[in-house]
């Protein structure tokens, strides 16, 4: 354990972020699963940019890599396009 006060504070700082950062990581990916699932048009397309903010967000955070972000929504906008047609 720790001994110093900074580093215990650190210690603090870093679990408090960590839940913050998984609380963020486990919200979006359950809001991309419900947008994948979905089969209306009209409702995902109003879902996307909800969705495509969150993950900015987590990329924003370093909570998922920039490329991971793009991937994601990219895949996502194919997906909702692909129910349009």
């Amino acid at each position: 354990m720790a001994n110093h006060k900074a580093t215990k504070k650190d210690v603090r700082q870093s679990a408090k972020r960590r839940e913050r950062n998984r609380y963020y990581g486990k919200t979006t990916r359950n809001a991309i699963r419900d947008l994948r699932a979905g089969t209306d048009a009209t409702a995902a397309g109003e879902k996307l940019p909800t969705v495509a903010s969150m993950i900015d967000k987590l990329a924003k955070r370093g909570v998922i890599h920039k490329n991971k972000a793009a991937n994601l929504k990219s895949k996502l906008a194919k997906k909702v396009n692909a129910l349009a047609k």
